[in-house]
């Protein structure tokens, strides 16, 4: 299951509140890249984003649903609150993770911290970093620590192209380690930035590569790609 799609604290300026809205749908590679170890992974993943700013930080939210012919085999959601109570670059993190699926389970995680973010004057790059403390419910060791970084960058053509994506490190006792790292670099091409097609045309095509060590379960490396479309809302 994709976890996590574009960024973790999306990026509170003109291009993150375009990028605030959006549905995705992303083909996945992964079940024909590791037939045996991935066998029976489903192909298609639904996400809803949405990224709400205001006077005191910022909300972020989103919904992964993975599909089969059965149906939606598995769900995951994630909700973020930035608190920013005076003008500069930190800001107070809360977090909470959560979702069910087949097989493998996720247990509720609550996710508490400091955000530092970077934006360049013209807002065509910047990143964020944040450091947690991450509580696991259930888990045999609950208490642990997760450090995220999150970066975009528009390019070319006043923003035809975007790369964008978040890493992921953080300590939790599971079946193939303690610790676990996993990113996801999206690239995507903004159809609305090409001569002839209308602005509100806000359909992108692109592409994530999953690349994950010691994730759901699983020992080891991965790099598992995807082909994605995704329009974003105004």
């Amino acid at each position: 299951m994709r976890k996590y799609l574009i960024l973790k604290v999306l990026i509170l300026l003109p291009f993150g509140l375009l990028m605030g809205q959006n549905i995705q749908l992303h083909y996945d590679l992964g079940g024909s890249m590791y037939n045996k170890e991935l066998n029976g992974r489903p192909v298609l993943t639904s996400t809803v984003e949405m990224f709400k700013p205001d006077k005191w930080g910022s909300t972020f939210f989103f919904i992964d649903m993975d599909y089969e012919s059965k149906g939606i085999v598995s769900a995951y959601w994630e909700i973020a609150r930035e608190l920013n109570f005076r003008e500069g670059p930190f800001s107070i993190h809360v977090e909470y993770n959560g979702g069910v699926t087949e097989s493998f389970p996720f247990q509720n995680a609550y996710l508490g911290g400091l955000t530092y973010t970077y934006n360049s004057g013209d807002f065509t790059k910047g990143f964020a970093f944040s450091t947690m403390y991450k509580y696991i419910q259930k888990n045999d060791k609950p208490h642990n620590f997760q450090l995220t970084g999150t970066w975009y960058l528009h390019f070319f053509n006043d923003g035809l192209c975007t790369f964008t994506g978040f890493a992921d490190f953080w300590k939790e006792k599971t079946a193939a380690g303690d610790f676990i790292f996993m990113a996801e670099p999206q690239f995507w091409m903004n159809l609305n930035k090409m001569n002839g097609i209308a602005d509100d045309f806000n359909l992108s095509v692109g592409s994530e590569v999953e690349l994950t060590y010691n994730f759901a379960n699983r020992g080891g490396f991965y790099a598992i790609p995807t082909l994605a479309i995704k329009w974003t809302f105004n």
